[in-house]
């Protein structure tokens, strides 16, 4: 944060208070989507640096633990909402705010949404398999086959969604998703 050291105090406490505006803003909007509120003020300072900072650094400027920092970043970095970069004689890790938004967005969502996609697919298929096994051994019980058809009918609907949602994943993911709905220049 030495570009502030350049500033009056008048100046710096000026430009603070609007960043902390914003900060806070982005950890609400972020705690929204299951990302804890000091992990979204995390990811909102570092937006606002010129340059990459060390967990030391970020661990100072927002007063917390160098666990809790490291924890964050961790958060951050497996999120890709940050980038871990190389520092010219630097032995400390260095870290940087991807500042695309969009990227953001679609790297987190794709990251959740695929995760809750194969679970609940396994989980799918897996139960029409017991279904299967059930209408075979109760072939002749007629209202109970009615029931397994109406939940096998549902199941089916439901993999049909999921397989529509991955689509959808892989649009996030190949940026073709913008085809559709251009970013705003």
């Amino acid at each position: 944060m030495n570009e502030l050291a350049a500033l009056s105090d008048e100046q710096q406490s000026k430009l603070l208070a609007t960043r902390r505006r914003v900060v806070e803003s982005i950890g609400k909007n972020m705690d929204l989507y299951g990302i804890t509120l000091s992990i979204g003020h995390l990811y909102g300072n570092m937006y606002f640096n010129r340059e990459p900072v060390t967990l030391d650094e970020m661990s100072a400027t927002m007063g917390m633990s160098k666990t809790s920092m490291s924890t964050g970043m961790r958060t951050l970095h497996d999120l890709k909402m940050i980038n871990k970069v190389w520092g010219k004689g630097s032995r400390k890790d260095l870290y940087e705010a991807e500042p695309d938004w969009h990227q953001n967005f679609a790297d987190y969502f794709s990251i959740k949404w695929r995760k809750a996609v194969e679970q609940n697919m396994n989980v799918m298929i897996r139960t029409l398999g017991d279904i299967a096994k059930l209408m075979e051994q109760y072939e002749e019980d007629e209202p109970f086959l009615a029931i397994l058809r109406s939940d096998k009918g549902k199941i089916e609907d439901a993999l049909n969604y999921y397989r529509w949602l991955d689509r959808l994943i892989d649009t996030f993911e190949s940026g073709e998703i913008y085809d559709f709905i251009p970013k705003e220049q």
